[in-house]
C-alpha cells in the first residue's frame, strides 16, 4: 500500500489525465445539447457551441500531452497559461453575458471559470512533475 505523501504524488501525476476527461467530457455533452442549454441558460446556441468546441480543443490537448513519455516543459506550462486564459474569459463572458443570461447560465459560467481556474492553479504548481509520467 502507498504511503500518504506517494499517494498525492500518484494523484498529481494523473492530473493531466483528469483534465483531459474533463474538458473532452465537457466539450461532447455540450455540444450534443448546446440548443436545450441555450434554452435553460438564456445563452445564445451558437455562444454554447463555441464553449463545446473550446473545451473539446483543449481536452483533446491535454490527452495528447498526457500519452507523450516524455513532455518538454513549454508544453505543460502551456496548459495553466491557457486554462488561467479560460478562466477569465468564463468571468468575462458571465459580466458580459450577465443582463440575458439566467441565474442557471451564470453559474455554468462563474463554475467553468473556478474548475479550470483550480486547474490551472494545479498545473502550474506541479508542472514539475508533469513533465515525465
Amino acid at each position: 500500500m502507498l504511503g500518504e505523501n506517494e499517494e498525492s504524488i500518484d494523484w498529481r501525476r494523473r492530473l493531466l489525465w483528469i483534465d483531459a476527461m474533463s474538458g473532452l467530457t465537457a466539450g461532447v455533452i455540450v455540444l450534443a445539447l448546446c440548443r436545450w442549454l441555450s434554452l435553460c441558460y438564456g445563452l445564445p446556441w451558437k455562444f454554447i457551441m463555441f464553449m463545446g468546441v473550446v473545451n473539446l480543443t483543449y481536452g483533446c490537448y491535454s490527452l495528447w500531452l498526457a500519452r507523450l513519455r516524455v513532455r518538454p516543459m513549454v508544453w505543460v506550462a502551456l496548459l495553466p497559461v491557457a486554462n488561467a486564459a479560460w478562466t477569465i474569459a468564463c468571468f468575462g463572458f458571465a459580466g458580459f453575458f450577465s443582463q440575458t443570461a439566467n441565474v442557471l447560465g451564470l453559474v455554468h459560467l462563474m463554475g467553468e471559470g473556478v474548475y479550470v481556474g483550480t486547474l490551472a492553479s494545479l498545473e502550474w504548481r506541479w508542472r514539475g512533475l508533469l513533465v515525465a509520467p
